[in-house]
Protein backbone atom coordinates (compact mmCIF):
# COMPACT_ATOMS: atom_id res chain seq x y z
CA UNK A 1 0.00 0.00 0.00
CA UNK A 2 2.51 2.31 0.92
CA UNK A 3 4.67 1.86 -2.42
CA UNK A 4 1.35 2.40 -3.96
CA UNK A 5 1.04 5.79 -2.53
CA UNK A 6 3.99 7.30 -3.31
CA UNK A 7 3.96 6.18 -6.97
CA UNK A 8 0.87 8.38 -6.85
CA UNK A 9 2.70 11.18 -5.81
CA UNK A 10 4.56 13.64 -7.86
CA UNK A 11 8.02 12.81 -8.23
CA UNK A 12 10.89 15.46 -7.18
CA UNK A 13 14.43 14.53 -8.11
CA UNK A 14 16.95 15.89 -5.71
CA UNK A 15 20.87 16.59 -6.78
CA UNK A 16 23.44 17.10 -4.32
CA UNK A 17 21.49 16.03 -1.53
CA UNK A 18 24.47 14.96 0.75
CA UNK A 19 25.08 19.15 0.22
CA UNK A 20 23.48 21.67 2.61
CA UNK A 21 20.70 22.82 0.95
CA UNK A 22 19.86 19.34 -0.72
CA UNK A 23 20.08 17.55 2.70
CA UNK A 24 17.65 20.08 4.66
CA UNK A 25 15.56 20.07 0.73
CA UNK A 26 14.36 16.44 0.76
CA UNK A 27 12.40 16.51 4.43
CA UNK A 28 11.05 19.73 3.15
CA UNK A 29 10.02 18.13 -0.37
CA UNK A 30 8.69 14.87 1.67
CA UNK A 31 6.74 17.12 4.09
CA UNK A 32 4.89 18.79 1.08
CA UNK A 33 3.79 15.93 -0.43
CA UNK A 34 6.70 14.59 -3.51
CA UNK A 35 7.88 11.30 -3.56
CA UNK A 36 11.61 11.96 -3.11
CA UNK A 37 14.19 10.69 -5.28
CA UNK A 38 18.19 11.88 -4.47
CA UNK A 39 21.11 10.87 -7.42
CA UNK A 40 24.31 11.11 -5.43
CA UNK A 41 28.26 9.80 -5.77
CA UNK A 42 28.02 8.37 -2.66
CA UNK A 43 24.37 7.42 -1.43
CA UNK A 44 26.19 5.64 1.73
CA UNK A 45 26.23 9.25 3.07
CA UNK A 46 22.71 9.65 3.08
CA UNK A 47 22.30 6.29 5.19
CA UNK A 48 22.00 7.91 8.15
CA UNK A 49 19.47 10.62 7.80
CA UNK A 50 15.99 11.05 9.83
CA UNK A 51 14.39 10.64 5.94
CA UNK A 52 16.37 7.98 4.46
CA UNK A 53 14.01 5.23 4.52
CA UNK A 54 11.78 7.34 2.65
CA UNK A 55 13.81 8.59 -0.14
CA UNK A 56 14.79 6.24 -3.47
CA UNK A 57 18.69 6.93 -3.77
CA UNK A 58 20.08 6.42 -6.66
CA UNK A 59 24.31 6.27 -7.32
CA UNK A 60 25.09 8.42 -9.85
CA UNK A 61 27.51 11.38 -10.88
CA UNK A 62 25.77 14.54 -12.67
CA UNK A 63 28.18 14.42 -15.43
CA UNK A 64 27.60 10.48 -16.34
CA UNK A 65 24.53 11.05 -18.52
CA UNK A 66 23.64 7.40 -18.34
CA UNK A 67 22.85 7.80 -14.39
CA UNK A 68 21.02 11.11 -14.64
CA UNK A 69 18.76 9.55 -17.59
CA UNK A 70 17.87 6.64 -15.00
CA UNK A 71 17.13 9.24 -12.56
CA UNK A 72 14.95 11.17 -14.49
CA UNK A 73 12.83 8.42 -15.53
CA UNK A 74 8.96 9.33 -13.67
CA UNK A 75 10.09 12.48 -12.61
CA UNK A 76 7.94 15.53 -12.71
CA UNK A 77 10.26 18.39 -11.01
CA UNK A 78 13.87 17.81 -11.16
CA UNK A 79 16.46 20.15 -8.87
CA UNK A 80 19.83 21.15 -10.17
CA UNK A 81 21.40 22.32 -6.56
CA UNK A 82 25.22 20.81 -7.53
CA UNK A 83 28.47 22.76 -8.88
CA UNK A 84 31.47 22.05 -8.99
CA UNK A 85 33.31 24.96 -6.45
CA UNK A 86 36.68 24.37 -5.41
CA UNK A 87 37.48 21.74 -7.59
CA UNK A 88 40.27 23.46 -9.48
CA UNK A 89 40.92 25.58 -12.69
CA UNK A 90 38.63 23.79 -14.43
CA UNK A 91 35.33 23.97 -12.37
CA UNK A 92 33.60 26.23 -15.27
CA UNK A 93 34.17 23.59 -17.48
CA UNK A 94 32.88 20.35 -15.53
CA UNK A 95 29.73 22.97 -14.21
CA UNK A 96 29.13 23.64 -18.17
CA UNK A 97 29.10 19.50 -19.01
CA UNK A 98 26.72 18.82 -16.08
CA UNK A 99 24.22 21.76 -16.71
CA UNK A 100 24.21 20.21 -20.26
CA UNK A 101 23.91 16.85 -19.54
CA UNK A 102 20.69 17.68 -16.50
CA UNK A 103 19.23 20.08 -19.45
CA UNK A 104 19.16 17.24 -22.06
CA UNK A 105 18.17 14.77 -20.33
CA UNK A 106 15.32 16.60 -18.51
CA UNK A 107 13.85 17.38 -21.92
CA UNK A 108 13.99 13.80 -22.96
CA UNK A 109 12.32 12.27 -19.88
CA UNK A 110 9.66 14.83 -20.03
CA UNK A 111 10.36 16.54 -17.02
CA UNK A 112 7.78 19.14 -16.12
CA UNK A 113 10.10 21.72 -13.83
CA UNK A 114 13.61 22.09 -13.45
CA UNK A 115 14.24 23.84 -10.41
CA UNK A 116 17.87 25.69 -9.97
CA UNK A 117 19.77 27.43 -6.97
CA UNK A 118 22.61 29.98 -8.46
CA UNK A 119 24.30 33.22 -7.35
CA UNK A 120 22.82 36.72 -7.73
CA UNK A 121 24.66 38.44 -10.08
CA UNK A 122 25.36 42.17 -9.54
CA UNK A 123 23.57 45.36 -11.91
CA UNK A 124 25.30 46.53 -15.01
CA UNK A 125 28.62 44.23 -14.69
CA UNK A 126 28.92 42.53 -18.02
CA UNK A 127 29.46 38.28 -17.17
CA UNK A 128 33.04 37.96 -18.46
CA UNK A 129 33.93 40.47 -16.23
CA UNK A 130 32.36 38.46 -12.93
CA UNK A 131 34.10 36.55 -10.80
CA UNK A 132 34.98 32.70 -11.96
CA UNK A 133 32.52 31.62 -9.36
CA UNK A 134 29.68 33.95 -10.22
CA UNK A 135 30.13 33.40 -13.98
CA UNK A 136 29.65 29.44 -13.80
CA UNK A 137 26.35 29.98 -11.70
CA UNK A 138 25.19 32.82 -14.60
CA UNK A 139 26.33 30.54 -17.28
CA UNK A 140 24.33 27.28 -15.46
CA UNK A 141 21.22 29.32 -15.28
CA UNK A 142 21.26 30.08 -19.06
CA UNK A 143 21.81 26.58 -19.75
CA UNK A 144 19.00 25.54 -18.24
CA UNK A 145 16.78 28.16 -18.84
CA UNK A 146 17.46 27.20 -22.72
CA UNK A 147 16.47 23.62 -22.34
CA UNK A 148 13.05 23.87 -23.08
CA UNK A 149 11.75 22.53 -19.52
CA UNK A 150 10.02 25.54 -17.83
CA UNK A 151 12.95 26.49 -15.10
CA UNK A 152 12.60 28.46 -12.21
CA UNK A 153 16.56 29.83 -11.11
CA UNK A 154 16.74 31.01 -7.71
CA UNK A 155 19.76 33.60 -7.04
CA UNK A 156 20.69 34.09 -3.85
CA UNK A 157 23.39 36.39 -2.78
CA UNK A 158 24.79 34.93 1.15
CA UNK A 159 22.58 32.29 2.44
CA UNK A 160 22.25 32.71 6.52
CA UNK A 161 21.46 29.68 8.21
CA UNK A 162 23.20 26.89 11.02
CA UNK A 163 25.69 25.26 9.18
CA UNK A 164 26.25 27.35 6.01
CA UNK A 165 29.55 28.55 4.36
CA UNK A 166 28.85 32.46 4.84
CA UNK A 167 27.09 31.78 8.15
CA UNK A 168 30.09 30.17 9.83
CA UNK A 169 32.61 32.41 7.78
CA UNK A 170 30.61 35.39 9.42
CA UNK A 171 30.57 33.38 13.00
CA UNK A 172 34.05 32.89 13.16
CA UNK A 173 35.59 36.36 12.35
CA UNK A 174 33.36 37.96 14.05
CA UNK A 175 33.43 35.70 17.38
CA UNK A 176 37.61 35.22 17.08
CA UNK A 177 38.71 39.08 16.16
CA UNK A 178 37.40 41.64 17.89
CA UNK A 179 39.43 44.01 15.80
CA UNK A 180 40.09 43.21 12.22
CA UNK A 181 41.92 44.66 9.42
CA UNK A 182 39.37 43.50 6.34
CA UNK A 183 39.87 43.99 2.90
CA UNK A 184 37.78 46.26 0.87
CA UNK A 185 34.68 44.33 0.58
CA UNK A 186 33.62 44.52 3.77
CA UNK A 187 31.97 47.65 2.65
CA UNK A 188 30.04 46.22 -0.24
CA UNK A 189 26.29 46.15 -0.10
CA UNK A 190 24.87 42.61 -0.09
CA UNK A 191 21.20 41.15 0.29
CA UNK A 192 21.69 38.11 2.46
CA UNK A 193 18.48 35.70 2.58
CA UNK A 194 17.39 33.22 5.57
CA UNK A 195 18.08 29.27 4.61
CA UNK A 196 14.15 29.31 5.75
CA UNK A 197 13.23 31.16 3.32
CA UNK A 198 15.75 29.27 0.54
CA UNK A 199 13.94 26.36 0.96
CA UNK A 200 10.48 27.39 0.98
CA UNK A 201 10.83 29.11 -2.18
CA UNK A 202 12.79 26.07 -3.59
CA UNK A 203 9.61 23.92 -2.18
CA UNK A 204 6.74 26.54 -4.17
CA UNK A 205 8.40 26.86 -7.10
CA UNK A 206 7.78 23.12 -7.88
CA UNK A 207 4.36 23.81 -8.14
CA UNK A 208 4.95 27.19 -10.52
CA UNK A 209 2.41 27.68 -13.88
CA UNK A 210 3.85 26.15 -16.73
CA UNK A 211 4.26 29.14 -18.40
CA UNK A 212 6.51 30.59 -16.17
CA UNK A 213 10.49 29.51 -16.79
CA UNK A 214 12.59 32.90 -15.90
CA UNK A 215 15.56 33.55 -12.99
CA UNK A 216 13.92 35.23 -9.67
CA UNK A 217 15.83 36.81 -7.26
CA UNK A 218 15.82 35.84 -3.59
CA UNK A 219 16.83 37.85 -0.50
CA UNK A 220 15.65 39.19 2.75
CA UNK A 221 14.53 42.25 3.93
CA UNK A 222 17.53 43.67 4.97
CA UNK A 223 20.39 45.14 2.66
CA UNK A 224 23.29 45.49 4.41
CA UNK A 225 27.76 45.90 4.44
CA UNK A 226 29.24 43.27 5.23
CA UNK A 227 30.93 45.32 7.29
CA UNK A 228 27.42 46.14 8.85
CA UNK A 229 26.59 41.94 9.07
CA UNK A 230 29.08 41.38 11.45
CA UNK A 231 28.56 44.32 14.10
CA UNK A 232 24.56 42.92 13.50
CA UNK A 233 26.16 39.42 14.76
CA UNK A 234 28.28 40.73 17.40
CA UNK A 235 25.12 42.43 18.56
CA UNK A 236 22.45 39.46 18.09
CA UNK A 237 25.01 36.82 19.75
CA UNK A 238 25.81 39.41 22.88
CA UNK A 239 29.42 40.41 22.07
CA UNK A 240 31.01 43.79 22.08
CA UNK A 241 31.14 45.67 18.90
CA UNK A 242 33.76 45.09 16.68
CA UNK A 243 36.44 47.53 15.48
CA UNK A 244 36.92 46.79 11.75
CA UNK A 245 39.51 48.07 9.35
CA UNK A 246 38.96 47.96 5.83
CA UNK A 247 42.60 47.76 4.20
CA UNK A 248 42.40 48.08 0.07
CA UNK A 249 45.53 45.97 -0.76
CA UNK A 250 44.11 42.78 0.56
CA UNK A 251 42.99 40.87 -2.65
CA UNK A 252 40.99 38.21 -3.29
CA UNK A 253 43.74 35.88 -2.49
CA UNK A 254 45.39 37.33 0.11
CA UNK A 255 41.41 37.37 1.28
CA UNK A 256 40.75 33.89 1.07
CA UNK A 257 44.33 32.98 2.90
CA UNK A 258 42.89 35.51 5.57
CA UNK A 259 39.40 33.75 6.24
CA UNK A 260 41.16 29.96 5.84
CA UNK A 261 43.36 31.16 8.97
CA UNK A 262 40.26 32.21 10.94
CA UNK A 263 37.23 30.06 10.01
CA UNK A 264 36.95 26.79 9.23
CA UNK A 265 36.36 27.53 5.00
CA UNK A 266 39.26 26.03 3.89
CA UNK A 267 40.84 28.43 0.83
CA UNK A 268 38.85 26.61 -2.22
CA UNK A 269 35.92 27.59 -0.88
CA UNK A 270 36.83 30.54 0.92
CA UNK A 271 38.48 32.36 -2.39
CA UNK A 272 35.24 32.18 -4.39
CA UNK A 273 33.38 33.48 -1.69
CA UNK A 274 35.30 36.20 -1.46
CA UNK A 275 35.80 36.98 -4.96
CA UNK A 276 32.15 37.46 -5.16
CA UNK A 277 31.86 40.00 -2.07
CA UNK A 278 33.69 42.49 -4.49
CA UNK A 279 30.27 42.88 -6.13
CA UNK A 280 27.20 45.16 -4.70
CA UNK A 281 24.88 41.39 -4.83
CA UNK A 282 20.71 43.12 -4.02
CA UNK A 283 17.73 41.94 -5.13
CA UNK A 284 16.50 43.51 -8.89
CA UNK A 285 12.90 42.30 -7.75
CA UNK A 286 11.18 40.29 -5.70
CA UNK A 287 8.75 38.35 -8.43
CA UNK A 288 9.05 35.30 -6.32
CA UNK A 289 6.47 36.46 -3.41
CA UNK A 290 3.73 36.72 -6.16
CA UNK A 291 4.22 33.28 -6.91
CA UNK A 292 5.50 32.15 -3.27
CA UNK A 293 4.18 34.49 -0.70
CA UNK A 294 5.79 35.68 2.29
CA UNK A 295 5.16 34.65 5.63
CA UNK A 296 3.64 37.72 7.20
CA UNK A 297 4.21 39.75 4.23
CA UNK A 298 8.23 39.79 4.37
CA UNK A 299 10.96 37.35 4.69
CA UNK A 300 13.04 36.79 7.58
CA UNK A 301 14.87 39.72 8.84
CA UNK A 302 18.60 39.37 8.92
CA UNK A 303 18.39 39.85 12.84
CA UNK A 304 16.57 37.34 13.10
CA UNK A 305 17.51 34.44 10.78
CA UNK A 306 21.43 34.82 13.30
CA UNK A 307 19.13 34.10 15.68
CA UNK A 308 17.81 31.12 14.56
CA UNK A 309 21.05 30.06 13.53
CA UNK A 310 22.67 30.84 16.50
CA UNK A 311 20.15 28.85 18.73
CA UNK A 312 20.28 25.56 16.10
CA UNK A 313 24.17 25.92 16.95
CA UNK A 314 23.75 25.81 20.68
CA UNK A 315 21.54 23.19 20.58
CA UNK A 316 23.34 21.16 18.93
CA UNK A 317 20.68 20.69 16.29
CA UNK A 318 22.56 22.05 13.14
CA UNK A 319 20.94 19.17 10.55
CA UNK A 320 23.53 20.09 7.82
CA UNK A 321 26.57 21.81 7.20
CA UNK A 322 28.71 22.96 4.16
CA UNK A 323 31.40 20.74 4.92
CA UNK A 324 28.78 17.80 4.14
CA UNK A 325 29.92 17.95 0.63
CA UNK A 326 33.23 16.04 0.30
CA UNK A 327 36.05 18.00 0.12
CA UNK A 328 37.57 18.65 -3.39
CA UNK A 329 40.79 15.90 -4.08
CA UNK A 330 39.82 14.01 -0.61
CA UNK A 331 40.18 10.24 -1.03
CA UNK A 332 37.22 8.29 -2.22
CA UNK A 333 38.74 4.32 -2.71
CA UNK A 334 37.15 1.87 -0.44
CA UNK A 335 38.91 0.63 2.91
CA UNK A 336 41.72 -1.87 1.65
CA UNK A 337 40.56 -4.41 4.08
CA UNK A 338 39.15 -6.72 1.31
CA UNK A 339 40.78 -10.52 0.33
CA UNK A 340 41.43 -8.95 -2.99
CA UNK A 341 43.10 -6.01 -2.19
CA UNK A 342 46.46 -5.60 -4.07
CA UNK A 343 46.76 -1.93 -4.05
CA UNK A 344 50.54 -2.71 -2.91
CA UNK A 345 52.16 -1.41 1.23
CA UNK A 346 49.11 -1.13 3.63
CA UNK A 347 50.88 0.27 6.93
CA UNK A 348 48.94 -0.13 10.44
CA UNK A 349 49.03 0.56 13.79
CA UNK A 350 47.00 -0.94 15.89
CA UNK A 351 46.11 -1.58 19.18
CA UNK A 352 44.06 -2.53 22.08
CA UNK A 353 43.33 -1.95 25.79
CA UNK A 354 41.14 -3.04 28.23
CA UNK A 355 38.47 -0.62 30.11
CA UNK A 356 37.48 -0.89 33.46
CA UNK A 357 33.80 0.59 32.49
CA UNK A 358 30.76 -1.09 31.00
CA UNK A 359 30.87 -0.90 26.57
CA UNK A 360 27.86 1.87 26.65
CA UNK A 361 30.27 4.72 28.40
CA UNK A 362 33.54 3.33 26.27
CA UNK A 363 31.13 4.53 23.29
CA UNK A 364 30.05 7.82 24.26
CA UNK A 365 33.30 8.46 24.39
CA UNK A 366 34.33 7.75 20.85
CA UNK A 367 31.73 8.67 19.54
CA UNK A 368 31.75 11.96 21.71
CA UNK A 369 35.68 11.81 20.04
CA UNK A 370 37.09 15.61 18.15
CA UNK A 371 35.49 18.58 18.17
CA UNK A 372 35.49 20.26 20.95
CA UNK A 373 35.92 17.06 23.17
CA UNK A 374 39.51 16.60 21.34
CA UNK A 375 41.46 13.82 20.32
CA UNK A 376 42.97 12.72 23.99
CA UNK A 377 46.62 12.86 22.93
CA UNK A 378 49.15 15.88 22.66
CA UNK A 379 45.98 18.52 22.19
CA UNK A 380 49.29 20.53 20.55
CA UNK A 381 50.39 17.91 18.06
CA UNK A 382 46.87 17.59 16.77
CA UNK A 383 46.58 21.39 16.31
CA UNK A 384 49.80 21.66 14.73
CA UNK A 385 49.04 19.12 12.25
CA UNK A 386 45.77 20.88 11.76
CA UNK A 387 47.36 23.96 10.57
CA UNK A 388 50.44 22.53 8.29
CA UNK A 389 47.39 20.95 6.79
CA UNK A 390 45.74 25.01 6.21
CA UNK A 391 48.77 25.93 5.00
CA UNK A 392 49.07 23.66 1.99
CA UNK A 393 45.34 24.09 1.02
CA UNK A 394 43.48 21.52 3.23
CA UNK A 395 40.77 21.61 5.63
CA UNK A 396 42.79 21.85 8.69
CA UNK A 397 41.25 20.83 12.12
CA UNK A 398 38.54 23.43 12.76
CA UNK A 399 35.40 21.78 11.29
CA UNK A 400 34.66 20.39 14.45
CA UNK A 401 31.70 18.10 14.74
CA UNK A 402 27.70 18.97 13.23
CA UNK A 403 26.42 17.65 16.43
CA UNK A 404 27.96 17.53 19.58
CA UNK A 405 27.24 13.79 20.86
CA UNK A 406 26.44 12.01 17.69
CA UNK A 407 27.88 10.93 14.42
CA UNK A 408 26.54 9.43 11.16
CA UNK A 409 28.11 8.35 7.99
CA UNK A 410 29.21 11.51 6.05
CA UNK A 411 29.52 13.65 8.68
CA UNK A 412 32.72 16.13 8.36
CA UNK A 413 34.84 15.62 11.59
CA UNK A 414 37.64 18.34 11.84
CA UNK A 415 39.78 17.10 9.15
CA UNK A 416 38.51 13.82 9.00
CA UNK A 417 35.07 12.27 7.25
CA UNK A 418 32.82 9.59 9.18
CA UNK A 419 32.74 6.66 6.88
CA UNK A 420 31.38 3.84 8.97
CA UNK A 421 28.95 3.76 12.33
CA UNK A 422 28.06 0.93 13.58
CA UNK A 423 26.47 2.06 16.65
CA UNK A 424 28.16 0.78 19.96
CA UNK A 425 30.54 -0.82 17.76
CA UNK A 426 32.54 0.97 15.42
CA UNK A 427 33.61 4.35 14.08
CA UNK A 428 36.00 4.50 10.71
CA UNK A 429 37.20 7.79 10.15
CA UNK A 430 38.36 8.56 6.21
CA UNK A 431 41.51 10.91 6.63
CA UNK A 432 40.74 14.29 4.17
CA UNK A 433 44.03 16.52 5.15
CA UNK A 434 46.46 16.52 2.25
CA UNK A 435 48.62 13.58 2.45
CA UNK A 436 50.49 11.59 0.12
CA UNK A 437 48.60 8.60 0.37
CA UNK A 438 45.07 7.29 1.63
CA UNK A 439 44.88 7.31 5.45
CA UNK A 440 42.02 5.93 7.69
CA UNK A 441 41.14 5.69 11.81
CA UNK A 442 39.46 2.84 13.03
CA UNK A 443 37.71 2.63 17.24
CA UNK A 444 36.49 -0.29 17.80
CA UNK A 445 34.09 -1.25 21.18
CA UNK A 446 34.13 -5.46 21.89
CA UNK A 447 34.67 -7.76 24.98
CA UNK A 448 37.60 -9.71 25.42
CA UNK A 449 37.78 -13.62 25.94
CA UNK A 450 37.64 -12.46 29.99
CA UNK A 451 34.25 -10.44 28.70
CA UNK A 452 36.04 -7.21 29.83
CA UNK A 453 35.38 -3.98 27.54
CA UNK A 454 38.23 -3.75 25.07
CA UNK A 455 38.86 -0.98 23.18
CA UNK A 456 40.64 -1.58 19.79
CA UNK A 457 42.37 1.43 17.35
CA UNK A 458 43.58 0.92 14.17
CA UNK A 459 45.36 3.67 11.55
CA UNK A 460 45.99 2.57 8.32
CA UNK A 461 47.79 4.25 5.65
CA UNK A 462 48.12 3.89 1.88
CA UNK A 463 50.75 5.50 0.68
CA UNK A 464 51.25 6.61 -2.66
CA UNK A 465 54.87 6.68 -4.22
CA UNK A 466 58.19 7.21 -2.47
CA UNK A 467 56.95 10.16 -1.03
CA UNK A 468 54.26 8.37 0.66
CA UNK A 469 56.63 5.84 2.20
CA UNK A 470 58.77 8.22 3.23
CA UNK A 471 56.10 10.16 5.33
CA UNK A 472 54.82 7.02 7.15
CA UNK A 473 58.21 6.13 8.43
CA UNK A 474 59.25 9.69 9.51
CA UNK A 475 56.04 9.73 11.69
CA UNK A 476 56.21 6.33 12.55
CA UNK A 477 58.49 6.81 15.87
CA UNK A 478 55.87 9.52 16.89
CA UNK A 479 53.18 7.02 16.99
CA UNK A 480 53.73 5.33 20.74
CA UNK A 481 53.34 8.53 22.15
CA UNK A 482 50.37 9.71 19.84
CA UNK A 483 48.36 7.10 19.09
CA UNK A 484 49.43 5.15 22.49
CA UNK A 485 48.50 7.74 24.39
CA UNK A 486 45.01 8.37 22.45
CA UNK A 487 44.36 4.81 23.50
CA UNK A 488 44.72 4.95 26.99
CA UNK A 489 43.50 8.13 27.11
CA UNK A 490 40.15 7.37 25.66
CA UNK A 491 40.04 4.16 28.00
CA UNK A 492 40.63 6.60 31.15
CA UNK A 493 37.64 8.71 29.64
CA UNK A 494 35.52 6.04 29.74
CA UNK A 495 36.49 4.77 33.23
CA UNK A 496 35.64 7.86 34.33
CA UNK A 497 32.36 8.52 32.62
CA UNK A 498 31.41 4.87 34.01
CA UNK A 499 32.54 5.74 37.31
CA UNK A 500 30.11 8.99 37.43
CA UNK A 501 27.24 6.61 35.77
CA UNK A 502 27.43 4.10 38.81
CA UNK A 503 27.74 7.44 41.48
CA UNK A 504 24.19 8.32 39.93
Amino acid sequence: MADHAASTLPRALVTGATGYIGGRLVPELLAAGYAVRALARTPEKLRDHPWAARTEVLRGDITDAGAVRTAMAGVDVAYYLVHALGTGRRFEETDRRAAQIFAHQARAAGVRRIVYLGGLTPRGVPERDLSPHLRSRAEVARILLDSGVPTAALRAAVIIGSGSASFEMLRYLTERLPVMVTPSWVRTRIQPVAVRDVLRYLVGCARLPDDISRTFDIGGPDILTYRDMMQRYARVAALPERLILPVPMLTPRLSSLWIGLVTPVPPGIARPLAESLRYEVVCHEHDIARYVPDPDGRPIAFDDALALALRRVRDAEVTTRWSNAAVPGAPSDPLPTDPAWAGGSLYSDCREQAVDAPPEALWRVVEGIGGENGWYSLPLAWVVRGWLDRLVGGVGLRRGRRDARRLRVGDSLDFWRVEEVDPGRLLRLRAEMRLPGLAWLEMTVGRDAQGRTLYGQRALFHPHGLTGHAYWWSISPFHAVVFGGMARNIAAAAEHSGAQGLAC
